[in-house]
């Protein structure tokens, strides 16, 4: 530590010690008497002399009081003694003597050690005492324990240190909170843009500024994967166009940015125009930069440009939070590229279903007129039109239009299929009562379940089910289901029933015991074309269409169909339809 000079309150005793070293006998002997008192009333300090050598000649009881010793217990002993082991090793008490013979006077603080070994921070001046002949006879030595003193200065600035790390931690946790902040704000932007130039626009005007660049560049890889084109800057006087489309391997910072999948960060316009010296002049502007690649996923799409001015320094805090704004534009541009290429495969499916269900009505209308010129000269002909006709030529003339309606009934499902893909069946909602619709479909279903010998029940509905939905399309579906339970049904029953399942739901279930659907093929029944059970020693008639209508329908409704069905035992679907809303009650009154 180095010496103070702080002149302590024995400095005055000092000087008359001396002076008296020169007065007349009495004199002396009366200063020496006055000197010897004044030393041992003193507690507060620690006052002894040394010999030359450093030995202790005298203990006041100041030093008694605060070192602990006895003066028989330190007379004649080196005063060493009170100094800590590391101090004696390097030769410090020898020291202080000889700066004190050298220059008169020595002050020092540090810690010194008392009789028990406890440590204690001291304030020690040594003086130097001569003869009149001027030689030295030994020295004054003054200590004070400034233990309590040292320790409220360590705890003030203990104190302060906690207030300014304190203020420190406040200042990183604003400036985390601010930054967090504002990613979160371009990151919502970013998020909400659809496509790349809804997503650029965010990059370059919103979040170049909000990160304090005062320029930026955004470029992106072409189809090539060798070329990277300026799409969107901001804050320069002016990009040549020989710079807004460049290959990768030219000596530009986006194109080594892009290569390496590493950030090039220049803290000075000097160490950039060292590296990129093609690029001083545009840059000249700006003090430092900061390139950082665009990837997502390990997928590099293009590079970021951001150039800071004079009074906006690119320190460590800035540089992370750059980059993690770059990583955000990645994932953002990637979101909006798959969007697009999503949106433009939609376009083109729906511009095929479109095609598809423009041919699909074409052929079925063009079908039907033969189909129905069939029908109606097979039946001219059954009637002798043309002539007298066996009982033979009319089963053939039968079996011809049996055919023909077969015909005409799976070209009927096309053209309706097409119509609900197309999104052009028109819907009549009203309330309308179940029971009375069951009625109506067990009418026309009847038949085919006597001609099998087949058990057709329809439970009891209550009188007070309405749905809300259309009834003669209602009524399709019903006969769809029900046909087909009575098509794969062999011997046993075909239920409907229905069930209020809540407040907004009806349920309308048709039930067989015919051969089942396999739990694999469940999910499959519904699909356009799909006709579970057919083989080729089992075949039924039909397109596979009329399930994947009535699911449509259904929906079209805001109704569904479900399936659940056991091998050997039987299926069950159910159709889902909306009660009237209260709105609608009236209706159903």
């Amino acid at each position: 530590m180095a010496s103070t000079h702080v002149k302590p309150v024995a400095d005055n005793f000092d000087s008359e010690a001396a002076d008296a070293q020169q007065s007349p006998g009495g004199i002396a002997h009366e200063t020496g008497e006055l000197h010897r008192l004044l030393v041992e009333s003193v507690d507060e300090y620690a006052i002894f002399a040394l010999d030359p050598q450093g030995h202790i000649l005298s203990w006041n009881p100041g030093a008694e009081r605060f070192k602990g010793y006895k003066a028989d217990e330190v007379i004649g002993k080196h005063f060493s003694i009170f100094y800590p082991k590391e101090r004696i090793e390097e030769g410090f008490p020898d020291y202080e003597l000889r700066e004190a013979a050298r220059v008169g006077r020595f002050e020092d603080e540090g810690w010194r050690v008392r009789k028990d070994g406890s440590r204690f921070w001291a304030n020690v001046v040594i003086t130097a005492l001569h003869d009149p002949a001027g030689n030295l006879v030994g020295y004054a030595k003054v200590t004070r324990d400034l233990t309590e003193r040292r320790e409220a200065e360590e705890a003030l600035r203990e104190s302060e240190r906690r207030a300014a790390a304190e203020e420190a931690a406040r200042h990183v946790a604003d400036l985390v909170r601010k930054r967090a902040e504002l990613l979160q704000r371009l990151t919502a932007a970013m998020s909400a843009a659809r496509t790349t130039d809804e997503v650029t626009h965010v990059i370059i005007d919103e979040g170049v500024p909000a990160v304090g660049a005062a320029a930026g560049a955004l470029g992106l890889m072409d189809a090539s994967g060798q070329v990277i084109k300026l799409v969107a800057d901001r804050g320069y006087k002016e990009i040549p166009n020989k710079v807004r489309s460049m290959r990768l391997d030219s000596p530009i910072p986006m194109g080594q940015a892009v290569r390496s999948g590493k950030p090039v960060i220049c803290l000075t316009r000097e160490e950039r125009d060292r590296q990129f010296p093609a690029l001083a002049d545009i840059l000249a502007p700006f003090s430092a930069s900061a390139i950082l690649p665009l990837a997502d996923r390990g997928r590099v799409v293009g590079a970021l440009a951001l150039h800071f001015a004079e009074g906006s320094p690119l320190d460590e805090d800035k540089v992370q939070l750059i980059e993690a704004f770059a990583q955000q534009a990645a994932q953002a541009l990637e979101r909006a590229t798959l969007y697009q290429a999503e949106q433009s495969a939609r376009a083109r499916a729906d511009e095929a279903n479109r095609a598809k269900s423009q041919f699909l009505a074409a052929m079925s209308h063009e079908l039907r007129t033969p189909l129905n010129a069939i029908a109606g000269y097979a039946d001219l002909i059954a009637i002798g039109v043309r002539g007298p006709v066996t009982e033979e030529q009319k089963e053939d003339l039968g079996r011809i239009k049996r055919s023909q309606q077969h015909l005409l009934g799976i070209i009927n499902d096309i053209l309706n299929f097409s119509r609900v893909e197309a999104g052009q069946t028109q819907y009549d909602i009203a309330a309308v009562p179940v029971a009375e619709m069951l009625e109506s479909v067990r009418q026309m279903i009847a038949p085919q379940a006597a001609a099998k010998a087949i058990d057709f029940v329809v439970e009891d509905c209550p009188a007070n089910a309405f749905v809300w939905a259309d009834r003669a399309k209602t009524e399709q579906v019903l006969l769809n289901l029900l046909s087909n339970a009575v098509k794969f049904t062999s011997q046993g029953s075909v239920t409907l029933s229905c069930e209020l399942k809540n407040s907004k739901q009806v349920a309308l279930s048709v039930r067989d015991t015919g051969i089942g659907i396999p739990d694999a093929e469940l999910d499959r029944v519904f699909e356009p074309f799909v006709q579970v059970g057919r083989s080729f020693t089992q075949a039924h008639e039909g397109t596979g269409l009329g399930l994947a209508i009535s699911r449509d329908l259904a929906r079209g409704m805001g109704g569904d169909i479900t399936a659940t069905s056991t091998i050997g035992e039987g299926s069950t679907f159910t159709v889902l339809l909306p009660q009237p809303a209260a709105e609608n009650s009236k209706t159903t009154g």
